[in-house]
């Protein structure tokens, strides 16, 4: 009975640990789209409704999901503050809540080149780098998808059958 027991144990747990890795890959190209979705708010923002960048932040803050709503949240407080430059109030805001993202290492240096230029231009040119950031984050979610179709099912059953194996192996 206790065998069963541990048995069934080991399969749900290793189980679950597919899934979850499974989840990672799905979550990453879903924050990937909700990513240029708040970009091209952030763009309208600037280019037609002429809205100061801490707010157009705060802004789509109220508009977006977890984690990319704490990460605009966060970039709109340090911009209040006041005590940094917007590079480095963008770059602080990516450090802080980077972990809490399904994102790449990819991702990330798009999004620092991309916090490099924020603010520094007028309104034309901020849009053009806003259209070049996403044209990049379009290349990493192909990326993401791709990777998504490929390792999802193959991961999910990994968990399942390495847990039967371990099960068989401990019988």
């Amino acid at each position: 009975m206790i065998k069963l027991f541990g048995a069934v144990f080991i399969l749900v747990a290793t189980t679950w640990a597919g899934f979850e890795a499974a989840k990672h890959l799905s979550e990453r190209t879903r924050q990937l789209r909700q990513l240029k979705v708040a970009l091209q708010s952030l763009e309208a923002e600037i280019m037609y409704a002429h809205t100061p960048l801490t707010l157009a932040a705060e802004n789509i803050a109220k508009q977006m999901p977890k984690p990319l709503s704490c990460f605009f949240d966060s970039f709109a407080k340090r911009l209040v503050k006041g005590h940094t430059s917007v590079k480095v109030a963008w770059d602080e805001s990516l450090q802080e809540v980077w972990k809490l993202t399904a994102f790449k290492q990819g991702e990330l240096e798009v999004l620092k080149q991309f916090g490099e230029t924020l603010g520094q231009h007028d309104r034309v040119s901020q849009q053009k780098h806003i259209k070049l950031t996403l044209t990049h984050l379009e290349r990493e979610e192909t990326d993401a998808v791709d990777r998504q179709n490929r390792y999802e099912r193959m991961v999910k059953s990994l968990g399942f059958l390495s847990g039967l194996l371990l099960v068989i192996l401990l019988m």
